[in-house]
């Protein structure tokens, strides 16, 4: 089968960066299906594997951590899809990704496509949807319908968490909303998502919550530069709040939390396929029901980048983009 993948810890910028390659077709283990892919999307995970981990000598990693496609055969005790059902799921970190013809994935994670959406507008959503749902249910502990009166900030609105958390946040919460973005069209985008505030997080943030007339927030989701902004964050987190991180700074000083009793988070989405913890089946099941949503209208794709077919050129340029900061929505490439 065609497959794209990487040899060594290169810049983007290397002609061997990512590569073209053939592989040979994986078969489903027990709880597996074999999904035929059609589209994938470009994530930070995907650059950040390609430069940091390793690769044993003489292999060819295949990334990739979202994809949209066909189930094409089920193992053995896999009893929640049959072959021709259509499926979008983020895969597991510890298994070969989704930039290949095929791939191999457990059954619990995955989830029935929203009917509604063509296969790179649902491909646009998995691995962040599911970051987006824990982090605001399971992380930051909001109640289904809950929120009423309460407030939360959503540094870096725009990307790709940020675009599903607004819209998460808006539709299945009483939450008032305030997102950041530094740009006219990253900030229209967010309104458009359901924000009912917008700020510049390359300016004060404290000044500019105090000009909403919000000094203080109940929770934060730290998107983005965390480690920049952590001490402003700490400063407009209300007494007891909560923060939730899924970004990777080196050094933030927890210190700053404490007189306020506050709470740190860390939401990755890796973490049940990672360890089969005993709620793994809650991805699957939480994609089912946003499939369910979009289906309904309430919710939208986040895709904001075609990038043509899946290969080895068009990715290093997702690579390139995503790696840049400046993406808005999800970069989606479709077909071989």
């Amino acid at each position: 089968m065609k497959a794209v993948g990487h040899r060594a810890n290169l810049p983007i910028t290397d002609p061997n960066a990512l590569v073209d390659f053939d592989a040979p077709k994986p078969a489903p283990d027990a709880r597996d299906l074999l999904v035929k892919i059609a589209a994938v999307a470009v994530n930070p995970v995907d650059w950040k594997v390609r430069l940091k981990f390793p690769v044993p000598a003489g292999e060819t990693r295949i990334l990739g951590w979202d994809a949209c496609g066909t189930v094409e055969a089920v193992g053995a005790s896999a009893r929640r899809f049959k072959p021709g059902d259509q499926v979008y799921y983020a895969g597991a970190l510890v298994r070969p990704g989704s930039n290949a013809e095929y791939q191999t994935v457990d059954e619990r994670i995955v989830g029935h496509k929203p009917k509604s959406l063509s296969n790179a507008e649902a491909a646009a959503l998995p691995l962040t949807t599911i970051t987006a749902w824990e982090l605001l249910f399971d992380r930051l502990g909001m109640a289904r319908d809950g929120g009423k009166g309460q407030s939360l900030l959503i540094i870096g609105g725009a990307g790709g968490v940020g675009s599903i958390l607004i819209q998460l946040a808006r539709q299945l919460t009483a939450l008032d909303i305030i997102a950041t973005a530094s740009r006219p069209e990253t900030s229209a985008w967010c309104r458009s998502l359901g924000a009912h505030q917008v700020i510049d997080h390359a300016k004060p943030l404290g000044d500019q919550l105090k000009a909403l007339g919000t000094p203080q927030v109940d929770c934060i989701a730290a998107l983005t530069e965390t480690e920049t902004h952590f001490p402003a964050l700490a400063e407009a987190l209300k007494p007891q709040g909560r923060i939730a991180v899924i970004d990777d700074p080196k050094a933030i000083d927890v210190n700053l939390l404490k007189r306020k009793s506050a709470s740190l988070h860390w939401e990755f989405m890796f973490t049940r396929s990672m360890f089969e913890t005993a709620d793994i089946a809650q991805q699957g099941a939480l994609l089912d029901e946003v499939a369910a949503l979009v289906d309904a209208g309430r919710l939208r794709t986040t895709l904001g980048e075609r990038y043509g077919a899946i290969n080895a050129a068009n990715l290093k340029r997702a690579h390139a983009f995503i790696e840049s900061g400046k993406a808005k929505g999800k970069v989606v490439l479709e077909g071989f």
